[in-house]
């Protein structure tokens, strides 16, 4: 299901076709359905605010990067989660697709390739909804790279990545064969992506939010910002012993 015409010029890309796609990959923030590994400290309802203000700094981010086509690739209906209106607020003119298949890494590669039958031609930078620190800046600065190379790669602290950036999207087939949420999954995408020939330039490595501790650490760095907003109300709960 599309929010957006893929045909038509891009709501914040150029009009000549040529502009690179911005594709975020993430789930509804529906209760007992993200983020569980914030629980405990965080109750399921508190883990999808967060989830919801992870993925509205994260748009916000993707709106404001110049010279994108910003495509989300969505498993679960926005509307059934926290912060649904504010949500689809945020996603109005943009493509939306479902993600399709079983494994992340089914679902990852299924959703670069619906962008490449999509949007023929265009390059791919693919980021998730645990980094909501990335900025505008960020972004673009990787889209500048990837005009200039076959593949980027963001790695993440833990071991994984946070950002993928392809010349060709259909290369991304080589996720389905790596594990993810392992602490070797960067390693291993990196070491698939060169068995395919190429070699992805590195980006720099950010820390994802997987667990509490991650989830207060990048609070603070971002202070202000929604995801902050909703670490810090569970913090205080916990704090002040008003947790049930």
């Amino acid at each position: 299901m599309s929010a957006g015409d893929p045909g038509s010029a891009p709501p914040d890309g150029g009009s000549d076709g040529t502009s690179a796609v911005l594709l975020v990959v993430a789930k509804a923030p529906v209760p007992g359905a993200v983020k569980t590994r914030l629980c405990p400290p965080a109750t399921p309802l508190q883990a999808a605010r967060i989830a919801a203000g992870a993925l509205r700094d994260t748009l916000d981010a993707v709106r404001a990067t110049p010279g994108v086509t910003p495509v989300l690739a969505c498993a679960g209906r926005l509307a059934d989660g926290e912060d649904a209106a504010g949500l689809t607020a945020a996603t109005a003119g943009w493509t939306v697709l479902p993600q399709r298949g079983t494994g992340l890494g089914e679902r990852l590669a299924n959703a670069h390739a619906d962008v490449a039958a999509a949007f023929p031609g265009r390059p791919v930078l693919q980021i998730g909804m645990d980094t909501p620190q990335v900025t505008a800046h960020r972004l673009a600065a990787a889209v500048r790279r990837l005009a200039s190379v076959e593949a980027v790669l963001a790695e993440a602290a833990d071991g994984g990545w946070w950002a993928l950036g392809l010349r060709d999207p259909r290369h991304a087939s080589v996720l389905r064969t790596v594990p993810m949420s392992t602490p070797d999954t960067g390693r291993r995408t990196r070491a698939a992506l060169v068995r395919r020939g190429l070699r992805p330039l590195p980006l720099p490595v950010l820390r994802d939010v997987d667990e509490w501790p991650d989830a207060l650490a990048v609070a603070a760095a971002i202070a202000g910002g929604r995801f902050a907003r909703q670490v810090t109300a569970v913090h205080r709960t916990l704090v002040s012993g008003g947790l049930r």
